[in-house]
């Protein structure tokens, strides 16, 4: 079975913890069905659907929302006034990181691809600025953008992207500023990923820290509650991509690389 994270509900219960019904949360994999030892701690989550929709548990109450709640709040640390930046901002954990930033007094900068999603992230999400990459295929172009949505300098970085963008968000680094280095999808075909000015990190005294969210377990209760209450109360806006069905999940998949 191919692995990943799945919400349900009990349709057969032998464990006096779950009651056929209750909803779940768990890495079930793509399969209809999964037979669960209800004694193991951990392998499902019960979760509550009065207020928050069961999917969002799969996206902005759920690994992707506390992987951006993680990489801002443990690594960026942002304080009141501070300017965030966030590359690939329409995806699932960009623009939580901007939404969170912004609940924190921060300014939130995005980068997406094409001005429908650039639209979306400022509009829907309420990021202060957003920079559409397509139009600067160089790093002096894509630097000079971010020098003008962001005039005094960017303080954190949620880095989800690599290759150019990193280098224009570089340049454009204060002293003591922060990247949460979360992906590198410039390179997840296998190509290396060279960084032009790592002198830069140097000369700004920076701190850049990657992180995988499965590692850091202990944290997820409080950044789950933060995540469901503002799901709740309407604060955190998300969208979503449905496939419909199984054999819809290969495609589903490789769309999100594409």
């Amino acid at each position: 079975v191919m692995g990943g994270g799945t919400v349900g509900e009990a349709v057969a219960s032998r464990n006096a913890n779950f009651a056929v019904g209750d909803k779940a949360a768990g890495m079930g994999g793509w399969q209809h069905y999964q037979l669960v030892d209800g004694n193991q701690r951990g392998v499902l989550q019960k979760v509550d659907t009065t207020h928050v929709p069961l999917q969002a548990y799969l996206g902005a109450v759920g690994m992707p929302g506390v992987t951006a709640w993680y990489g801002l709040t443990q690594i960026i640390e942002p304080k009141a006034g501070e300017t965030v930046v966030v590359s690939a901002a329409r995806g699932a954990v960009g623009g939580a990181v901007g939404q969170l930033a912004k609940a924190r007094g921060g300014r939130a900068v995005g980068l997406a691809g094409g001005p429908d999603k650039c639209r979306h992230v400022i509009e829907e999400l309420g990021f202060d600025a957003c920079i559409d990459y397509k139009q600067h295929p160089d790093v002096r172009s894509l630097s000079m953008a971010l020098k003008e949505a962001c005039p005094k300098g960017i303080d954190g970085y949620f880095e989800n992207v690599g290759g150019i963008i990193l280098d224009a968000v570089m340049l454009r680094a204060n002293a003591f500023s922060r990247i949460a280095l979360c992906g590198m999808i410039a390179g997840y075909n296998g190509e290396p990923i060279p960084m032009a000015a790592p002198q830069l990190l140097l000369v700004n005294r920076m701190k850049l820290q990657g992180f995988i969210v499965s590692e850091h377990m202990a944290l997820w209760p409080q950044a789950l509650a933060e995540l469901g209450g503002l799901v709740a109360t309407g604060k955190l806006k998300y969208r979503e991509t449905v496939a419909q069905g199984l054999a819809a999940a290969p495609e589903a998949f490789l769309g999100l690389l594409k």
